[in-house]
């Protein structure tokens, strides 16, 4: 079975790495365009492009994968499937006709739930008890096509963005090379969504980092988990950008406006709320490393009675 792999980030290597590891024959590998990184914006190749690559395999990085010169290419590698994880482009038409079994992606989330490009954080920040992997067959909407397989997994209590993409990508993996066996002996079936369900998780905007409230401490807290360890989530310390990480939501009632630093202890620090208290372990300041609010506190960058906010 030839199989074309898409696919951009770290989540995606690790499917690929997978399959091949698992014997199927990957014939090539898309992915986008290399990008500028870091202070220095250094061009990096894609994470999945470095796996592939160390693997032997062809690496194609076309700018747009449905145009005329991409399907001729696709075309000519005669694929009988294509699968995507965390691909980051639709496939028109054209291109989901290509393969003889069709295209598969790998989406981290329950499907019809959270359709989009950020379905681990959303379903963080609006905290979910239970999330799970979706292997589905696409067509031309978002993320909506039929299910050939699905499984689920707990949340955590103090799950962060880190350690759930690191389980479901364990998940993935395990999901896909069951799914490939099926799709090997044409034994699966396909199964509608119902789409009355349905629920987006959108792309994470320079908005959704910024905490301007601190009305209740475990919607804050939801949102601190999604976004650690990157892009962190942040919020104002007399008018400097502070990110906020390793949180969690105590039952200890506070006084003090919403957002004012109640205590700093080598514990955490107390943060007043609305409704309930924050506890924040680390802090990062910038261009400085994460640090403890004891240690911010002992270095004079923050002190107690502050508010936070704005």
């Amino acid at each position: 079975m030839r199989v074309v792999f898409m696919g951009t980030p770290d989540f995606a290597a690790r499917h690929l790495h997978a399959l091949v590891e698992n014997g199927h024959n990957v014939v090539a590998v898309f992915s986008q365009k290399d990008r500028p990184k870091g202070r220095g914006r250094v061009v990096e190749e894609t994470p999945v492009k470095k796996t592939a690559l160390s693997m032997g395999l062809k690496v194609f990085q076309p700018q747009n994968v449905s145009d005329d010169a991409a399907v001729a290419l696709l075309k000519s590698l005669n694929p009988d499937v294509i699968i995507t994880v965390a691909f980051g482009k639709l496939l028109k038409k054209r291109v989901l006709e290509l393969p003889r079994l069709g295209c598969f992606n790998v989406h981290a989330s329950l499907l019809p739930k959270y359709r989009g490009a950020a379905p681990i954080q959303r379903s963080l920040m609006n905290g979910e008890k239970v999330t799970g992997i979706t292997i589905f067959k696409m067509d031309e909407g978002m993320d909506s096509g039929p299910i050939a397989f699905s499984q689920e997994l707990s949340v955590q209590e103090f799950e962060t963005f880190g350690s759930l993409s690191s389980r479901l990508c364990t998940l993935g993996c395990h999901a896909l090379k069951r799914f490939m066996e099926l799709l090997r002996s044409e034994e699966f079936r396909l199964f509608p969504q119902d789409h009355s369900k349905a629920t987006t998780a959108p792309k994470i905007s320079k908005e959704d980092l910024h905490i301007d409230r601190f009305d209740n401490a475990q919607a804050v807290c939801n949102r601190i988990r999604a976004l650690d360890p990157a892009p962190g989530a942040c919020t104002l310390l007399d008018g400097t950008k502070l990110k906020l990480f390793n949180s969690s939501v105590i039952s200890d009632s506070v006084e003090g406006e919403p957002g004012k630093i109640v205590s700093i202890t080598k514990q955490g620090m107390l943060i007043a709320c609305e409704h309930g208290t924050l506890l924040v372990k680390e802090v990062q300041f910038p261009g400085k490393k994460k640090m403890r609010p004891w240690e911010a506190k002992s270095g004079r960058l923050m002190q107690e009675q502050r508010v936070l906010g704005g």
